[in-house]
């Protein structure tokens, strides 16, 4: 079983961290808030990637375990993957920032700042505002803060992903093996 939540935890962090930086560095010129099509090819590689978790809990149950296995082992399984998928994925964002040299956490607060003034904020609600953006790009220097934000990035669609896996696949009539 470890074996198979190792490959399957790195194949899954590799397509969804290597997407990343490759969109990252794709996009590195179109403005934060016009790049939609980014975001959505991101999110579609992380359920990509995340689609190894049906392959191994699947692969688990018909090979070695004999065309069974119980919920909780296999969302286990799935949570592992996820979890192992998910620090790749932090890892890769930490390269990507190392190798663009972009400056995230400023970039995201300044144009949250611009969005909020465009919607018509000003005054003292803007400033107060400006100050909170300000503060999340100091703390989003932070590897300590930013790794775990990064981690809540793909672990959701993970744990998604494992429920419904470990939901179908508990049933043996459900895409059973096939007889050699």
């Amino acid at each position: 079983m470890l074996k198979r939540i190792g490959w399957a935890g790195v194949i899954a962090g590799l397509i969804a961290g290597g997407t990343l930086l490759v969109m990252m560095m794709a996009f590195r010129d179109v403005p934060m808030e016009e790049n939609g099509i980014g975001a959505l090819i991101g999110y579609a590689s992380m359920l990509v990637a995340m689609s190894f978790i049906f392959i191994a809990v699947k692969r688990q149950r018909d090979i070695a375990q004999g065309g069974v296995i119980k919920f909780l082992p296999a969302f286990g399984m799935g949570l592992a993957i996820s979890a192992l998928a998910a620090v790749i994925y932090a890892f890769a964002w930490e390269v990507t920032l190392v190798i663009t040299g972009l400056d995230f956490g400023s970039d995201y607060a300044n144009a949250s700042i611009e969005a909020a003034e465009a919607k018509g904020m000003s005054g003292a609600e803007l400033a107060a505002y400006a100050e909170r953006m300000r503060g999340f790009a100091e703390m989003y220097a932070n590897p300590l803060f930013r790794i775990p934000i990064t981690i809540t990035e793909i672990l959701p669609i993970g744990v998604l992903v494992s429920l419904v896996s470990a939901l179908l696949l508990r049933n043996r009539k459900f895409l059973p093996a096939r007889e050699a």
